[in-house]
């Protein structure tokens, strides 16, 4: 959004009516890489439907009333922490206590 943009809308007493995902990041106090974590969960939907691969928008009326909600604020901590660690997972190896295949003794 350019400075007159905001100067505009400083000047009308009101936010962007829509957010991009990295704006309603930082409203929501996480990163931009969590927002699709977040629509995969349904938490948040974007406005119209959008492309897979297009770009999202968010009302920000939704997005500020979910940043006052401390259930759904629990909800979103949650939906992020397990889909890490659910992709982490995968990256354990047999030396950080995951069970190691083991290979036939050669004989020799």
């Amino acid at each position: 959004m350019s400075e007159d943009q905001l100067k505009f809308l400083r000047l009308l007493g009101q936010s962007p009516a829509r957010l991009t995902a990295e704006q309603a990041a930082w409203v929501l106090n996480c990163q931009p890489h969590d927002v699709p974590v977040l629509v995969a969960s349904r938490l948040l939907k974007p406005l119209g439907n959008p492309a897979a691969n297009g770009v999202k928008f968010f009302a920000t009326v939704e997005v500020v009333d979910h940043a006052k909600d401390r259930h759904w604020l629990t909800k979103m901590t949650q939906a992020i922490t397990h889909h890490w660690q659910k992709k982490n997972a995968g990256r354990h190896g047999p030396a950080s206590g995951g069970v190691a295949e083991t290979s036939p003794a050669c004989p020799g």
